[in-house]
């Protein structure tokens, strides 16, 4: 149905609308191509910018500018497109039921009105398109200068090995002098010890890792299984995921893999089972010590010890069994298949001392000490505690200096291990000294054996020891049944390497900061030892 169009409306039409003899002229005008007048043409040079200027400003019907109030008032339908209101209302009432510009379904209830006083669109696209690549250029400078940091960190660390290497060059160089002068009986003794050391073998430096940029890490460990080493960290990233934990080092690239978070307060002791595969112990204290799997890199078990814990270790006779050294000196036993809390404590014998290392010795073949248990180790001196059956434990005071202990370590093969003295009124000079340990043959059934240990060599160092490093004794990658001990020197900040047979000082090898913890390890037949600071993580390879 047509609605009636009313006399003031058709009024409108006859007075704005373009008249007949015009648009007869413009429609001959299109199907004889007879073109626009030049002169008209010329009179007008901005010819298509002021069509397209205007197209903004008329109805698309009627070709008349709409308004802001009456009848051909500016209006729209739902596709966006503009209209005077009668225009579109008499299309859509004489059966135009689709938009005339781009043809989608319309009808009269779609109308809307725009109340504006003046519609203008301004052309954007090329703001838009800068903008685009402004974020681009952004983007790429920004990898540029991660890139160029890195490379400026990679110059400093070649830098720094540089001058390591011209300090190594000038000391072979001393020492070559003193050989070939002999300036002095004690000189050519040490040239001949390194002439042995170099015949033999010696580390080479590999590579230095960023471990944390803030400092913080404090023991290392190596996982065979995973072919990785683990030190421990606070969280990169504390504001997200407070606490500390672990970084995974790969030892195929040396490189940084991932870290786990594992503990609320900094980690004392990292430890591994022979038997149980990427299976990490690790003590820390916020009064707990946890089993965390590697390969899922989650905390599978943890238990509440009450108190700070100083260090850990694993049975090696029995994998169940796990051990807490804590800060009141005791000794916490637990079993893994029992999860909810310990099954001993061994007190301490002497003063409350923190536990500051266990180690565990596997019972061996060994004439000399074929017995195995736990080597705790405190401030005030050591204790072996002889694991006999079970739960069953016999202590063993051990004669060890009192007051000046700060590390005890063990080498299992050849029933060694190396006490580390701090300097003192008496001893001027840290110090570590290799002990045999030994067991007096049962002659008398009312008399237990006594396991004791004896000096065998002490290795001297400098004279600062602020920190309780973790140093290493361990079987020498030349062969032969040579022994090497590894320590950290917080007078010069390096890692100082021994022949424990013969008490030489073989190799000095540099480091940024103080040395905390000591880890010697092997990969595809080749050797290696890596030494962890605050802050990086220095491997050596065997050459």
């Amino acid at each position: 149905q047509i609605e009636p169009i009313s006399d003031a409306c058709l009024c409108d039409v006859t007075q704005t609308g373009p008249s007949h003899d015009s648009l007869i002229d413009s429609s001959v005008s299109a199907q004889t191509g007879v073109s626009e007048d030049p002169v008209t043409a010329a009179a007008s040079p901005a010819g298509k910018t002021e069509a397209d200027d205007a197209e903004g400003e008329t109805c698309s019907i009627c070709f008349e500018p709409w308004t802001t109030a009456g009848d051909h008032r500016l209006a729209a339908l739902r596709c966006g497109h503009l209209f005077g209101y009668i225009c579109i209302s008499r299309w859509l009432t004489s059966g135009g039921n689709k938009c005339p510009q781009c043809n989608k379904p319309a009808k009269r209830g779609h109308i809307i009105f725009l109340y504006a006083r003046k519609l203008k669109a301004l052309d954007n696209a090329e703001e838009v398109r800068l903008k685009s690549r402004l974020e681009l250029e952004r983007g790429s400078r920004r990898m540029e200068q991660l890139e160029g940091a890195q490379c400026r960190q990679q110059m400093q660390l070649v830098a720094d090995e540089n001058v390591r290497l011209r300090k190594e060059v000038e000391e072979l160089r001393r020492w070559r002098a003193q050989a070939a002068f002999g300036s002095s009986q004690g000189a050519s003794l040490s040239s001949s010890q390194r002439q042995d050391s170099s015949s033999g073998g010696h580390y080479v430096f590999s590579k230095a890792v960023l471990v944390s940029q803030t400092g913080g890490s404090r023991v290392l460990s190596y996982c065979e299984p995973l072919g990785c080493l683990l030190a421990s960290q606070p969280s990169p990233q504390a504001t997200l995921v407070p606490g500390f934990g672990v970084k995974k080092i790969s030892t195929a690239t040396l490189k940084p893999s991932q870290y786990v978070p594992i503990h609320s307060k900094q980690i004392r002791g990292l430890a591994f089972s022979r038997h149980q595969d990427s299976l990490l112990l690790s003590a820390a204290l916020d009064n707990t010590i946890k089993l965390t799997s590697l390969m899922t890199n989650t905390v599978v078990q943890a238990y509440n010890t009450g108190r700070p814990v100083w260090s850990c270790c694993w049975c090696h006779d029995n994998n169940n069994y796990i051990y807490a050294g804590l800060a009141s000196g005791s000794v916490l036993v637990y079993d893994t298949r029992d999860t909810s809390t310990h099954i001993q404590e061994l007190a301490p014998l002497r003063s409350s001392c923190p536990v500051v290392s266990l180690s565990y010795i596997p019972r061996a073949a060994s004439s000399m000490f074929p017995c195995g248990g736990l080597i705790a180790g405190t401030l005030e001196g050591g204790c072996f505690w002889e694991h006999m059956e079970g739960t069953t434990y016999t202590p063993h005071i051990l004669p060890l200096e009192s007051g000046n202990c700060t590390d005890m370590q063990v080498e299992p093969d050849s029933r060694h291990c190396l006490v580390t003295y701090r300097p003192g009124r008496a001893n001027p000079s840290l110090r570590c000294v290799l002990m045999e340990l030994s067991r007096t043959p049962q002659t008398d059934s009312r008399q237990p054996p006594v396991c004791s240990c004896s000096p065998v060599q002490t290795f001297t160092a400098g004279s600062s020891c602020k920190l309780l490093t973790k140093n290493a004794v361990f079987k020498s990658p030349a062969g032969g049944g040579a022994t090497l001990v590894c320590a950290g020197d917080e007078a010069t900040n390096s890692t100082m390497v021994w022949d424990a047979g013969t008490g030489a000082l073989l190799q000095k090898m540099p480091a940024d900061l103080p040395v905390l913890d000591i880890c010697p390890f092997e990969v595809s037949q080749s050797s290696f030892v890596a030494s962890l600071t605050e802050k990086m993580l220095k491997v050596y390879k065997w050459q």
